[in-house]
């Protein structure tokens, strides 16, 4: 059996993280949960089954990890994962795949969505700045997520560009 839990899996870790722009109500997470269970239990690479876990953050996000140092995710192993995300947001009605949108904290501390034009948008209005925290999708190591680099305030993330007045 490959699946283990999240948090035990090595700093050097291979990292994925998906979002939904709609946050997921609890009978989807559920759903979710089960699915990606199943799947990451029997995950292999080349027959070689894969030490890796998941987990599911603020009803948006859902983070897979595999511990590469046994066996290292292949090219059809990851369109596995990516066909079982595309079958679970048909199921869900949500796009985990689409990784164009910024997610951020508004000033209530909800999680909100927009495009990257959007984003771009409320920077010039003043609504959203620097100091903002947004979601960083493109994190590709366990040990990222460690360091709190998940969630940063946008001036210290790629997102800074997004900020910058055009």
């Amino acid at each position: 059996m490959s699946l283990v839990s999240f948090e035990s899996l090595p700093d050097q870790a291979r990292l994925w993280c998906f979002g939904t722009a709609r946050r997921l109500d609890n009978r989807q997470m559920e759903r979710l949960r089960d699915s990606m269970a199943d799947f990451v239990s029997r995950w292999t690479a080349h027959r070689s089954d894969l030490r890796a876990g998941f987990t599911l953050l603020h009803g948006h996000f859902l983070l897979v990890a595999v511990d590469e140092s046994a066996a290292g995710a292949s090219g059809c192993s990851i369109d596995a994962l990516m066909g079982r995300l595309r079958s679970l947001g048909t199921a869900l009605d949500v796009d985990f795949l689409d990784s164009m949108p910024v997610w951020f904290r508004n000033p209530s501390g909800r999680i909100g969505t927009v495009s990257r034009a959007g984003f771009t948008d409320l920077g010039r209005s003043g609504d959203v700045s620097a100091s903002t925290r947004v979601f960083d999708l493109t994190l590709t190591k366990m040990a990222d997520l460690r360091a709190g680099r998940l969630e940063a305030a946008a001036g210290d993330t790629w997102h800074r560009g997004l900020l910058t007045p055009g």
